[in-house]
C-alpha cells in the first residue's frame, strides 16, 4: 500500500499570495510535489510553465475554460448551442495542458440554462454532452491526454450543475465508451449528494482519474470540524490501491501553510521526509 500522492489546488490555496507563479514555489516550498490549477488562462503558459519548473513540482491537473463568466456560465460541455465554443476551449486547455505538461484535463459540464427544468432538458443536454465528449477523447488522444468528468453537488456549490453524481457521470462515460475519459472525485461533492463514500469509493475508484479532498460542510482543511474521517478516507483510498493524486481542493481557514499540519502530519505516519529535512 503506497502513500497517497498530494496535489496543491492553487485555485484555492495560499489565496494570500498573488499569481500562479507566487503559489507554485510556496507549494513546492511546503513539501507538495504536485499542483493543480483550475483556470490558468489568465497568465502565459511559458510562465507557468517556469515557474512550476523552478518550483519542482509536477501540474497534474486543469480545466477546460469556463465559458463567458459574466454570464454565469461554469463550463460548456452539456450546453446546446454552445458546442463551437467547448471545442475552442478544449483546444485551448490543450495547448496549456502540452506546455505545462500535464496530462488530464477536466471536462466542465456547465450548467442548466437559466430558467430551465432541468427535468425537461436533461436528454438535450446529455446528447450534446455524449457529443462533446466523443470529440474530447479524439482530440486528448493525439496527445495522449485523459479528460476527467467531475460532478459538482446541487445542494450547496452549483444549484444548476448538469452533472451532480457519481452515478450519473458513470453512466455517461459509460455511453462514451473512451478508455481516455475517467471520472474526477471529489469527496466534498460527493458526500453532500450521495454520501455512502465507502460504498461509492469501492464501487467507482477503478474508473477514477482524479480525487479531491476538503472537509463538509464547510470546505475547509480535512482536519477541520466536520462530517468526513479523513484519517479513515485516506487509508480507504490506500487499501483499495490508489495511485494518482489526491487535491487539495478546500478554503484555508487562515494561513495556508499553518493550515497544512494534517498534511504534515500525514506524510510524518508514513515516513516521509518533510521539506526542508
Amino acid at each position: 500500500m503506497a502513500p497517497l500522492r498530494f496535489s496543491a489546488n492553487l485555485s484555492w490555496l495560499f489565496p494570500e499570495l498573488s499569481g500562479f507563479p507566487a503559489r507554485l514555489r510556496a507549494a513546492g516550498s511546503s513539501g507538495f510535489e504536485a499542483a493543480e490549477i483550475g483556470w490558468p488562462y489568465a497568465e502565459p503558459p511559458e510562465a507557468l510553465a517556469r515557474a512550476a519548473r523552478e518550483a519542482g513540482l509536477r501540474v497534474v491537473l486543469i480545466n477546460t475554460p469556463p465559458g463567458d463568466r459574466e454570464k454565469g456560465e461554469n463550463g460548456l460541455g452539456a450546453v446546446p448551442g454552445r458546442q463551437a465554443a467547448f471545442r475552442e476551449g478544449l483546444e485551448q486547455a490543450v495547448l496549456y495542458a502540452k506546455a505545462l505538461g500535464c496530462s488530464r484535463i477536466h471536462l466542465m459540464a456547465g450548467r442548466v440554462p437559466k430558467g430551465a427544468d432541468r427535468a425537461a432538458v436533461r436528454g438535450e443536454m446529455e446528447t450534446v454532452f455524449l457529443e462533446n465528449l466523443r470529440h474530447a477523447a479524439e482530440v486528448l488522444a493525439q496527445e495522449n491526454l485523459v479528460g476527467l468528468l467531475e460532478p459538482i453537488n446541487t445542494r450547496i456549490t452549483d444549484p444548476r450543475y448538469f452533472l451532480d453524481t457519481p452515478q450519473q457521470a458513470a453512466a455517461i462515460l459509460q455511453k462514451v465508451g473512451r478508455p481516455n475519459l475517467q471520472l474526477q472525485m471529489d469527496l466534498f461533492h460527493w458526500q453532500i449528494m450521495d454520501g455512502n463514500l465507502t460504498g461509492n469509493v469501492r464501487e467507482f475508484l477503478p474508473i477514477v482519474g482524479h480525487v479531491q479532498v476538503a472537509q463538509v460542510p464547510g470546505r475547509g482543511e480535512p482536519d477541520s470540524p466536520g462530517e468526513l474521517n479523513f484519517s479513515y478516507l485516506f487509508q480507504l483510498l490506500e487499501d483499495e490501491g490508489y495511485t494518482g493524486f489526491v487535491g487539495c481542493e478546500y478554503q484555508p481557514r487562515g494561513d495556508t501553510v499553518e493550515g497544512l499540519s494534517w498534511l504534515r502530519s500525514y506524510w510524518e505516519m508514513r515516513g516521509r521526509p518533510q521539506a526542508g529535512q
